[in-house]
């Protein structure tokens, strides 16, 4: 499906008012229906919709891994409305937890992931030994927003970026930042890669959801142009997190762990 939308608009530049057509970002409503039942709802921009939901389900420990899905299709009666339906070995505690939070608005999302604490959101800590040099995470950021195409089509979407190796990444784009790391942790899973040897890039706030779903995924290292929370810190230093903010230009922020950056 096509995720933009065209539509006139009135501009207002260098002291003329005139009339031009712009893109804009679609927003649909997307119903997770797993073993027949709808675990939740969600509003997200409607692009990779089985990579969003599977790192979703994946994050919220409804499902272990990606093995435990049997089946997996997606319906749509109009452009606004679509169910993703899924035959899969699920966790029934953790299902019956997320069939109560109703829908999840694309500003903010609602799971057990922004309960954080050890029991809510089932995480060990982060023990890996993965280190990356500096310069790699300065270029790699100044090449981050060169590599979405919906941002530069829009100005309107969140982006997140999982970095593999040097050929190897993924990219989530939507108009929700939560929803922009599952669909980049689900196309990693779906193309077979363990995100545990893997750092991750967003492009806004480092929050307590945004924190809280890469410990989820133990990914090691979590970076950003922007600033993290207090709360942000907290889960980073609790959970064995590299936390790092304002990556711009030479300069960084690593709020904790900083073991895993080398100069």
């Amino acid at each position: 499906m096509n995720p933009i939308f065209l539509t006139e608009v009135t501009k207002i530049k260098n002291g003329k008012k005139f009339n031009v057509e712009d893109s804009v970002i679609k927003e649909v409503k997307i119903n997770i229906i797993i073993n027949g039942k709808n675990i939740v709802s969600m509003m997200a921009a409607p692009t990779d919709m089985k990579e969003l939901v599977i790192g979703y389900i994946i994050g919220e420990n409804i499902i272990n891994n990606i093995n435990d899905i049997e089946d997996m299709k997606i319906n749509s009666e109009d452009d606004k409305n679509y169910e993703v339906l899924i035959d899969a070995k699920i966790n029934e505690n953790s299902a019956k937890k997320l069939g109560n939070e109703g829908i999840i608005v694309s500003g903010c999302g609602r799971g057990e992931s922004t309960h954080i604490s050890p029991k809510s959101i089932e995480a060990s800590i982060i023990k890996s030994d993965m280190c990356i040099k500096a310069d790699l995470l300065f270029k790699e950021m100044e090449e981050f927003y060169n590599q979405c195409p919906l941002y530069e089509q829009t100005g309107c979407v969140h982006t997140a970026k999982i970095y593999i190796d040097k050929d190897t990444y993924y990219i989530g784009e939507d108009i929700a930042q939560h929803n922009t790391i599952d669909k980049a942790v689900g196309k990693a899973l779906m193309a077979g890669k363990n995100i545990e040897k893997s750092f991750l890039m967003v492009s806004g706030r480092l929050s307590s959801e945004m924190v809280a779903k890469a410990v989820m995924h133990q990914i090691p290292i979590l970076a950003s142009r922007t600033a993290s929370t207090c709360r942000g810190v907290v889960i980073a230093e609790k959970f064995g997190l590299t936390l790092i903010g304002f990556v711009r230009g030479k300069s960084m922020n690593i709020y904790r762990n900083s073991d895993r950056v080398i100069i």
